[in-house]
């Protein structure tokens, strides 16, 4: 196999830990949902959509895993003479089995999209359960359309957020894309990324800091559809 055809399985790997994180996401929405139907307790589907998106998240952690492995060792032949190419899926298959045998379920827990089922299904949960507020209707629509066109801006684009993502230090939102362009952008100048919103005072934002906040997210659909019957 030449280097190249392990590229572009490294490749195609990274395509498909794209598609898994919209399937956690998809999860994720579908728990939500089974939370703000049910009356009373956790609809019994919540438990089995944790367990599939805990199986989604071992899967997305030995991709990572894998992904490194190959990157190392392809990095150690490039400078070796080509026949070490022979032994390169021995190594691979040795180092993964010994890495994966270390890693914990429990450390499943803190993977982002966990995290981030973890508190939207529990947000929507208490969502349920909280009583209603009385007179809701005397709020002025106005003041509230501001108020969420403030909370769904990007404090990076100025516009909408598509895909929030919460930070756990600071608790401020900004779009995916964005932040995490900001922060590759910084790592390049060899600098600490401050976090956008003015006045707050964390001076090093990290990709590890950063949660999908699910219920953020369907709110601005919600928004965004309501706003397309009008």
């Amino acid at each position: 196999m030449s280097l190249s055809a392990v590229h572009g399985t490294l490749s195609s790997l990274k395509s498909c830990q794209a598609d898994i994180g919209t399937g956690m996401d998809i999860v994720t929405d579908v728990a939500m949902d089974l939370a703000e139907t049910q009356d009373e307790g956790e609809h019994p589907g919540i438990k089995e959509m944790e367990a599939m998106i805990l199986e989604c998240a071992k899967l997305d952690r030995e991709i990572n895993h894998f992904v490194d492995i190959v990157q190392q060792v392809t990095s150690e032949v490039n400078t070796q003479q080509p026949e070490a190419m022979f032994s390169l899926s021995a190594k691979v298959r040795e180092q993964f089995t010994e890495r994966i045998a270390r890693l914990s379920d429990a450390e499943l827990q803190s993977h982002p999209k966990v995290v981030a089922f973890m508190d939207s299904t529990k947000s929507s949960l208490n969502q349920v359960n909280r009583e209603p507020v009385e007179n809701t209707e005397e709020l002025d629509e106005d003041v509230a359309v501001t108020q969420s066109q403030v909370n769904f801006t990007c404090p990076l684009t100025q516009v909408e957020m598509v895909n929030p993502m919460k930070n756990k230090k600071c608790n401020h939102h900004y779009d995916e894309g964005a932040i995490l362009g900001l922060i590759k952008a910084k790592q390049g100048q060899k600098k600490k990324c401050r976090c956008p919103v003015v006045g707050c005072g964390n001076a090093d934002v990290r990709q590890s800091d950063l949660i999908p906040d699910q219920m953020l997210r369907r709110k601005i659909q919600s928004q965004k559809r309501h706003g397309n019957r009008m």
